[in-house]
């Protein structure tokens, strides 16, 4: 828990960081995205912001190795709370009433279920759910190609659930690859159903947060990201709680994951001027 929760941290972290180096990019001159972006790696900022992206992804997989799924993706999601509670101390955001309200909903949620989790599902899952992972990640870029062809807040749901399914993919296929022998990886589905899920993950987010509502992308995100894998989790790889404590920890799933879509908006840190 402590590793899921210390990505949660750096990706929080890092979404302001590189909010920050992003908005100096544009201020710095113009140009086209590839001129904005190597201004913007020219900046510590966004070079730390990358780097707590990388020890943040590690940290998930170290959790998803320890941990059931749902319990991870919960404090995946919590790293909204994070980006809110920095980009208030760094960019000045003023957050409501309500909105620090959810950021302690959401520690009460994590804490839940910290008390409540069990160890890691021993099942391995069934063969046939390597295959099923490869195929998911591959309708979710159909389903990105479908979102990109509508508009308003229906194009952002779908990309951002698109999204966040592949993310999902991500956290279901850690847990199927058994071996880093390079011959295993090689030979493993669920390897390439990773760097699949995670390539249409990321390039549907950007898409979702470039031309529509940010704060609707992120609940869909949010949303298809934590549901289906813990699903997955408890159903095919054995994730289970502590004697007794089933009902807690579905409380806590659902209060974290509550108290995040409250924070939605901060899934791109906004400026003092859009608050």
């Amino acid at each position: 828990m402590v590793c899921a929760l210390g990505a949660a941290v750096c990706f929080g972290t890092a979404t302001v960081l590189q909010a920050v180096a992003a908005r100096a990019a544009v201020a710095d001159g113009g140009g086209g995205d590839a001129a904005l972006l190597l201004r913007a790696l020219r900046q510590w900022r966004y070079l730390a912001g990358l780097a707590l992206d990388g020890l943040g992804f590690l940290l998930q997989i170290v959790a998803l190795r320890s941990l059931p799924i749902y319990a991870v993706g919960a404090a995946l999601a919590a790293s909204l709370a994070v980006t809110a509670v920095v980009a208030a101390r760094l960019l000045r955001v003023r957050l409501s009433g309500v909105e620090w309200a959810a950021v302690g909903v959401v520690c009460a949620g994590l804490a839940l279920l910290g008390l409540a989790s069990g160890a890691e599902g021993e099942r391995e899952g069934p063969d046939w759910l390597r295959y099923a992972m490869v195929v998911t990640a591959v309708c979710v870029l159909l389903l990105g190609a479908a979102g990109g062809r509508l508009t308003g807040r229906a194009r952002a749901l779908l990309l951002g659930l698109g999204a966040g399914f592949g993310f999902g993919v991500v956290e279901v296929a850690v847990r199927l690859i058994d071996s880093l022998r390079p011959a295993d990886l090689l030979t493993n589905p669920a390897t390439y159903a990773l760097l699949l899920g995670g390539g249409a993950a990321f390039l549907l987010l950007t898409s979702a947060l470039q031309r529509g509502s940010v704060t609707t992308a992120t609940a869909g995100i949010v949303i298809g990201e934590t549901l289906g894998p813990a699903a997955v989790g408890v159903v095919w790889l054995g994730d289970r709680t502590r004697e007794g404590l089933g009902w807690l920890a579905a409380l806590g799933f659902a209060v974290a994951v509550a108290g995040a879509l409250l924070l939605a908006r901060f899934g791109e840190a906004p400026t003092a001027q859009e608050v």
